[in-house]
């Protein structure tokens, strides 16, 4: 099965073959050589492509009422015809161009569109218009589609529907449909995002809360200000972590939280739990999705160190490495089977070790397959987990503080 990421590119070379097809059957017949500015077929694929750009940024959401009217001026004009329209399947989104009085009839003339989902071509007896001066005489309605559902229609409004105007018609269309895919994907993706991250909510260990509580009220009678200061932290810990608001944050506000829950872990375990930290100051500002850290430093806490006999340590590093940042959470602990993390990271296997799946799924899911986790462990031997994003990747911003 395809990634998101896999599925996206697709989608998108589909969007760009498309839009050459338009330039060839469309574009290309209305246009005039002219010195200096390459042949006929160049002139063409660069007016195709632009005209085509400007319609781009207002289908990044899908077909709304927003976008759609925004669109539609560009779109007509790659098809070079007096008027179009783009409807949703039960209203009418836009309509650019003259003649707006055969507006009214649309949804009537593409319902047989959004039925079957074919082409249907209308002649001068289907458009009616009492009107001599109107251009209108004929039309092609084309489907808009997104997986196996039309979500729309695409008509082109001429004075006659000849061959090439339905080919034409039905190129576009599927162009539109791509990026309307992508749009669907890309609500998908932050669906699945959302869901990955209730589920890492609900599995916050009771364990640790019990354990950081009991740790807070020990220090009440002998060290009042360091209670004060653990509750203070626990607040601010799990403040973070049902915080509502976007699904990425900031390296540096990542990094805060697990300074909280090591603090709070280190009530409990005392000189047995250490940490060092080596983060370049560079990358502090770099976006990272949300609760992608501490749930690996949790993992190595409860599964490599308390298990250990005598002290442990936690090394967190980040470091810039060319375009993108590598992130390190290494521990000295007792490690675990190989056999075992690949399973836990295929999602074969849950149990305590759901954080680390769910990482792992939540960046393969925003960045490609190639920035999943890398787990580097071995019985007696320690952990080391590694990922890598990248300094900026389209759509990922950090949700405003206090959020």
């Amino acid at each position: 099965m395809l990634s998101t990421g896999d599925q996206t590119t697709m989608l998108a070379l589909v969007g760009l073959l498309a839009a050459l097809a338009v330039a060839a059957t469309v574009v290309l017949r209305a246009l005039r050589p002219r010195r200096g500015l390459g042949s006929i077929e160049e002139q063409a694929t660069y007016r195709a492509l632009h005209t085509a750009g400007l319609a781009t940024p207002h289908l990044r959401d899908g077909l709304t009422p927003e976008g759609a009217p925004r669109a539609a001026r560009p779109l007509r004009q790659l098809l070079g015809v007096p008027a179009l329209a783009l409807t949703d399947t039960s209203v009418v989104l836009a309509w650019d161009g003259p003649a707006d009085h055969h507006q009214d009839a649309t949804m009537e003339q593409v319902s047989e569109v959004l039925h079957t989902g074919r082409v249907v071509v209308l002649r001068a007896r289907d458009v009616r218009c009492a009107d001599d001066g109107c251009p209108i005489r004929g039309a092609v309605c084309a489907p808009i589609v997104s997986g196996d559902r039309v979500v729309g229609t695409l008509t082109a409004y001429a004075p006659r529907a000849g061959v090439g105007l339905v080919r034409a018609t039905r190129e576009l269309a599927g162009w539109v449909s791509t990026h309307v895919e992508l749009a669907e994907l890309g609500r998908q993706r932050t669906r699945t995002m959302e869901a990955e991250l209730r589920a890492l909510r609900a599995q916050i260990s009771p364990h640790f809360v019990y354990n950081s509580l009991a740790a807070i009220a020990s220090f009440v009678r002998t060290d009042p200000d360091r209670a004060r200061e653990l509750l203070l932290e626990f607040a601010d810990f799990t403040r973070y972590s049902f915080r509502r608001g976007g699904a990425f944050t900031t390296l540096a506000e990542e990094l805060t939280n697990v300074e909280r829950y090591l603090a709070l872990e280190q009530a409990r375990f005392g000189p047995r739990l250490a940490l060092t930290l080596d983060i370049e100051q560079e990358v502090l500002s770099v976006v990272v999705p949300y609760l992608a850290i501490q749930p690996l430093v949790e993992n190595a806490v409860r599964h490599g160190l308390e298990p250990k006999v005598g002290p442990g340590l936690v090394t967190l590093t980040a470091r810039s490495r060319g375009n993108e940042v590598e992130i390190t959470v290494e521990d000295d602990g007792v490690g675990a089977d190989p056999a075992r993390v690949r399973s836990v990271l295929s999602g074969d296997h849950g149990g305590d070790n759901v954080g680390l799946g769910n990482v792992d799924a939540r960046l393969r899911q925003v960045y490609g397959d190639a920035h999943g986790l890398v787990v580097e462990t071995q019985v007696g031997a320690g952990t080391t987990v590694t990922f890598r994003v990248p300094r900026y990747a389209p759509g990922v911003h950090a949700a405003p503080r206090g959020k």
